[in-house]
């Protein structure tokens, strides 16, 4: 049984594109050829169905609660992707603690159906859930814009993650830029700060444009690379999609809790995260 490739998608504040990112990289590996499992992982205030007007009558709350299997809250997006919704509003999803969010990683092992890849979208900031779904992934992409606030929040959100998940490996996506050259200076400013005062690697994972062509796609609640896809936005995530199809899988012991439990790994042997 292969391995599945477990990308977490997070960001140290809100309002960054973080979910768009997330729902376009799981459209795009699909478009690939990959079986896609998207995760919506922000408990209590989820919004990948908001994002693409689904309505599903099941959500992780009523995993939790017993009254239905993992198997039985998948619903289907676009490009064929399946997405475990979670709930929206429910300040007690939130608030969970470390031992249930440990429940819902191990209940993913009892899914029926084998996939090559899951993008797990976190909640943003920091919070036990964002560490513990991280901690749990092969990768962390972290989703930084060129606000001010936004490049100090990555910056604290990597911070804490290496301090008290001992992640040491990060991708960094910019997002919302008008060109190459600012995505790498932003991400040069950001490196250059991690590299004097953290110990971790950071790796520029590519950018994201602005794009008007998003916000329609948004208002139509569609993914744009799907209503749009020879747009710009829908190119760049194309290629960061051919990236991430790119990364190994890490070899080595990580001692950590991970997605699939039995499944992630072909081996124990192999057993690793990019920590």
């Amino acid at each position: 049984m292969n391995p599945v490739k477990v990308i977490s998608v997070t960001s140290g504040k809100g309002g960054v594109g973080k979910t768009n990112v997330s729902v376009n990289l799981a459209c795009q590996l699909a478009r690939r050829g990959r079986r896609v499992l998207l995760m919506d992982a922000d408990l209590g205030l989820a919004n990948v169905d908001i994002m693409l007007g689904l309505r599903p009558k099941w959500n992780l709350s009523h995993v939790l609660e017993g009254k239905c299997s993992i198997d039985d809250i998948l619903v289907e997006g676009p490009n064929g992707i399946s997405i475990i919704p979670a709930a929206s509003g429910i300040k007690k999803m939130a608030e969970l603690g470390p031992d249930q969010h440990a429940s819902i990683i191990n209940a993913l092992s009892t899914l029926n159906d084998d996939y090559d890849v899951m993008v797990v979208d976190t909640a943003a900031g920091i919070s036990d859930s964002v560490v513990s779904f991280s901690q749990a992934s092969h990768y962390v992409l972290v989703v930084v814009t060129d606000e001010l606030t936004s490049m100090a929040d990555a910056y604290a959100l990597i911070k804490v993650m290496n301090r008290d998940a001992g992640i040491r490996r990060f991708k960094i996506l910019r997002n919302m830029v008008n060109s190459h050259d600012q995505a790498r200076d932003g991400f040069e400013r950001l490196n250059e700060v991690a590299q004097r005062f953290l110990d971790v690697q950071l790796e520029y994972a590519g950018f994201i444009p602005q794009d008007r062509f998003l916000n329609k796609a948004d208002a139509a609640q569609k993914a744009v690379s799907e209503m749009y896809p020879g747009s710009d936005a829908a190119l760049a995530f194309r290629a960061l999609a051919e990236n991430v199809d790119k990364w190994s899988l890490p070899e080595g012991p990580s001692g950590k809790i991970e997605f699939f439990v039995d499944r992630m790994i072909a081996e124990p042997s192999q057993a690793g995260a990019a920590m």
